[in-house]
């Protein structure tokens, strides 16, 4: 860790560092448990070439997300451009009804709602900008602030193929259609893969490093079923607690193309084929 970066968590946290220790923290940041003089533990994340943008925007998400205490969320603790400062979670193994516990509290979270489709300030979905200015209805948010931006970026960076911008001309004329009935804004993770789900020192579910804005509920939903880590008792308990709408199982591929093209421009053409698939779909 970082002298500067261990001046500011004893700063912000009022008690000297006593210990540091490496732990996984993804592709992008550093990541450290901090053992304070005190007896206090916590986690920080660090990444000195981050957008500075970046923490600020990741601590306000996770804020949003804990105010109605329907499912744990960590604690922030201090936040500045470079240094993100979270409660300390020691991860164990799933209790017996972990599972259940995670889908009665992602159907808690979601029915919690936002004030609109958007966020009150922008954020990110890994390294890149997500703009969440707001609009007045679901299908134009989900157009022109999910999958437009992204697939300009696609394009911008050569990796956009022909078969994948016709699929796109063709659903944005068919989007609304595609969506079903309307629904409130919802209070999303929107990055909800498996890995930013783990457990508590209780087996107790716990959501982290969230892409926060209010939408649809079932994007959290059909991220959750791209890269697997679920099981469906996870599913059957959501679904139980907050039904939802005819048609749902149809419009996955229609709420994985955001996160499939987000991997498009984070890891290059390999997921362009992904995409045309998940387009051909909704054909």
């Amino acid at each position: 860790m970082r002298p500067s970066v261990r001046a500011f968590v004893e700063q912000a946290l009022g008690a000297a560092v006593d210990d540091v220790r490496p732990v996984g923290g993804g592709d992008i940041n550093e990541a450290w448990s901090v053992a304070l003089a005190d007896g206090r533990r916590a986690f920080a994340k660090t990444n000195p070439g981050a957008d500075p943008a970046m923490f600020p925007a990741e601590a306000e998400g996770l804020s949003w997300l804990r105010e109605p205490g329907v499912i744990r969320i960590p604690e922030v603790l201090a936040v500045s451009a470079d240094v993100l400062v979270l409660e300390r979670i020691e991860p164990a193994r799933a209790a017996s009804d972990r599972d259940e516990r995670l889908g009665r509290g992602l159907a808690a979270l979601h029915r919690a709602g936002a004030d609109g489709f958007g966020f009150p300030s922008d954020n990110f979905i890994g390294r890149l900008p997500q703009d969440n200015e707001r609009a007045a209805d679901w299908p134009s948010f989900y157009r022109d602030r999910r999958l437009e931006p992204q697939l300009r970026l696609a394009a911008d960076r050569g990796l956009a193929s022909a078969a994948m911008r016709r699929g796109f001309e063709r659903l944005f004329d068919r989007l609304a259609a595609l969506m079903g009935d309307p629904e409130p804004p919802a209070r999303l993770h929107g990055d909800l893969w498996g890995g930013n789900a783990m457990c508590d020192e209780m087996g107790a579910p716990v959501l982290i490093d969230p892409a926060v804005y209010g939408g649809h509920r079932e994007v959290d939903l059909a991220m959750m079923r791209l890269f697997g880590g679920f099981s469906p008792r996870v599913f059957a308990a959501y679904e139980e607690a907050h039904p939802l709408q005819p048609g749902a199982v149809d419009r996955v591929p229609l709420y994985q193309l955001y996160p499939l093209l987000v991997h498009v421009n984070l890891f290059g053409g390999g997921y362009v084929s992904s995409v045309e698939r998940a387009l051909a779909q909704l054909e």
